[in-house]
C-alpha cells in the first residue's frame, strides 16, 4: 500500500518546514520506526543558530546549497557543504552551533537511536561527487561498511533523477522494510499515477515502486523497520504524541 503524506500536517515556519512522518498515518506515533522527524530548511546567509543541546537524537545534516560552519562542545569545527555531510549522534547530551555563511537549503534528519544515553559522537564524510545522477547513493545506514553509521535499522539514500529516466528502490538490508520517498526538488511521478511535488512524500512497504520525472528532480529515500525496538523519547526524534 502507498500512502501520500498530508502536506497540511507539516509544521514550522517559512524557513523550516517540519515533517513528522507518522502524524498523517494515524498510528499513534509521530514517527515511523526510527524516522523521527525531517526538517527542510531554507535559511538566509548570515544567520547564526547559537549553541544549543541535542539529546538522544542521531542527526544527519544534508545541505544542498550553502555553507555551514559547525562548532560543538567537543571542540570540533567543520564546514558542511553540498558534498560534506555530518552525522551527529547526540547520545545523553551534546551541544553545537551553526553559522550559515550563505543561503542554505537542505534537510536535517532526526533518526531515533537504538538506545538512550550513548556516548556522543560526531562523524563527517566527504562525498566523491556533489550529485548521484540516475542511481541511488547511500548516505548513511546501520551497515558495518557505512562511514556514517546509525545505531538503529535505518538507511538513507539520495538521487538526482534526469528527465525520461525511470527507477525503483535500491536493495536494502533492513528487515520488514518500509520506504519513505521524499521529493526534495522538482517533481516525481510514482507508479505513473501519483505526483509528488517539492516537499511531498509517500510511505510504502512495496519494494516494487517505480518513479520518473518530466523535468528533473532530486529525491531522498528513507528505509526503516517500523517493528524495531528503538528509543522514542529523543529531544527531537522522539514521539511527539
Amino acid at each position: 500500500m502507498i500512502r501520500k503524506l498530508d502536506l497540511s500536517m507539516k509544521y514550522g515556519s517559512s524557513h523550516i518546514s517540519i515533517l513528522y512522518p507518522g502524524v498523517s498515518l494515524g498510528v499513534g506515533d509521530s514517527g515511523i520506526g526510527s524516522i523521527g522527524r525531517i526538517d527542510q530548511a531554507d535559511i538566509h546567509g548570515g544567520t547564526t543558530i547559537k549553541m544549543h543541546p541535542h539529546i538522544n537524537d542521531e542527526i544527519l545534516s544534508y545541505f544542498r546549497t550553502g555553507k555551514v560552519i559547525h562548532t560543538d562542545s567537543a571542540g570540533l569545527t567543520e564546514t558542511l557543504t553540498r558534498s560534506k555531510l555530518m552525522l551527529m549522534k547526540a547520545g545523553r547530551v551534546f551541544y553545537h552551533e551553526e553559522k550559515i555563511m550563505d543561503r542554505l537549503e537542505g534537510l536535517q534528519i532526526f533518526i531515533r537511536p537504538m538506545h538512550a544515553d550513548d556516548e556522543p559522537e560526531v562523524l563527517f564524510v566527504e562525498l566523491e561527487s556533489e550529485d548521484s545522477i540516475d542511481q541511488w547513493r547511500m548516505l548513511a545506514s546501520n551497515r558495518a561498511s557505512s562511514h556514517l553509521r546509525f545505531t538503529s535499522e535505518t538507511e538513507i539514500f539520495d538521487l538526482s533523477l534526469s528527465t525520461g529516466q525511470t527507477l525503483g528502490f535500491p536493495g536494502t538490508e533492513i528487515n520488514n522494510a518500509v520506504y519513505l520517498l521524499y521529493a526534495f526538488q522538482g517533481s516525481l511521478l510514482v507508479n505513473e499515477n501519483l505526483t509528488l511535488s517539492k516537499g511531498e512524500s509517500i510511505v510504502t512497504d512495496e519494494a516494487g515502486v517505480t518513479f520518473s520525472t518530466s523535468s528533473g528532480a532530486e529525491a531522498v529515500l528513507f528505509v526503516t523497520n517500523p517493528a524495531q525496538a528503538c528509543y522514542k523519547r529523543g529531544m527531537f526524534s522522539g514521539n511527539q504524541r
